[in-house]
């Protein structure tokens, strides 16, 4: 489990482009027959991609949280982006196609990843956040998510956003979740933008051909700069940070978000003219 710490917004306006990547930009999610994860110390997300292939994977506590077991004190949100798989929560199965979710609460021990078919693997990616509380464990399929549809043909940017792990689809402490699908001609995320005093982010694009890039920008309203991502590579978002991005196609990508509260649009917008 790798460790990313806070970088405080002053210092982010000495940063070149190769200190902004490497503070936020994680570009290795998935492995085959492995876990990777990245531990934020912006509101203590976990994060990242699980990938059975021939194996079945657990996900076990590391040292990091000195923890009994991982959901000993945390929540979890898992998004397939791959084939269908299984994930077996303390002895029951739950099968996950493409673009299924699945909530499990805290104090829940055993764990298990594994895909259905090793020629087209499950992609399970992860986001866990400390709890106060258990509730129950509820699968998400994507047809049973919240769709929300925003923006404009005309300024590319209608999407529609799938609301997974949020109180209109399932209860849980602090974590909120989801997937925001972008239509074809339309490569335009948050624009204007926002940022989230009360809350991070981490942001995982994914659904790009190998030559596609989409240019996340991040930083102070006043003072922005951009990540140049990949096709399944994930941005940490710091509360003090605006998140929009723009693509060279359409694109997914998987939010996820901890912090004082859970509702989606608690968020402080930013004038365009603001913008730097």
């Amino acid at each position: 489990m790798e460790i990313r710490y806070q970088v405080h917004p002053d210092d982010f306006r000495r940063y070149d482009t190769n200190q902004v990547r490497e503070k936020f930009l994680v570009e290795k999610i998935f492995a085959e027959d492995d876990i990777c994860l990245v531990y934020s110390h912006a509101d203590r997300i976990i994060f990242g991609g699980i990938m059975p292939v021939n194996k079945v994977l657990s996900l076990n506590v590391g040292n990091q949280i000195r923890a009994e077991y991982f959901l000993e004190r945390r929540e979890l949100g898992i998004i397939n982006i791959g084939g269908n798989g299984v994930v077996s929560v303390d002895g029951i199965s739950y099968e996950l196609a493409n673009k299924d979710g699945l909530y499990i609460g805290m104090g829940a021990r055993v764990i298990e990843f594994s895909s259905k078919d090793s020629n087209k693997p499950a992609k399970f990616f992860i986001c866990s956040t400390p709890a106060h509380t258990s509730y129950p464990t509820v699968k998400i399929e994507i047809i049973k998510a919240n769709p929300v549809k925003l923006g404009d043909v005309a300024t590319a940017n209608r999407r529609t956003i799938y609301q997974y792990v949020h109180p209109a689809v399932c209860k849980s402490c602090q974590l909120t979740m989801g997937l925001t699908v972008l239509e074809p001609g339309s490569v335009w995320n948050t624009m204007p933008p926002h940022t989230h005093e009360r809350r991070s982010e981490v942001y995982f694009y994914f659904d790009l051909g190998p030559n596609d890039r989409v240019f996340h920008f991040i930083g102070l309203p006043s003072e922005t700069k951009h990540i140049v991502v990949a096709n399944e590579q994930a941005v940490i978002s710091p509360s003090w940070s605006i998140h929009s991005g723009v693509g060279t196609r359409n694109y997914a990508f998987i939010w996820c978000m901890a912090g004082e509260n859970q509702k989606f649009d608690d968020m402080d917008a930013v004038p365009m003219e603001v913008l730097r």
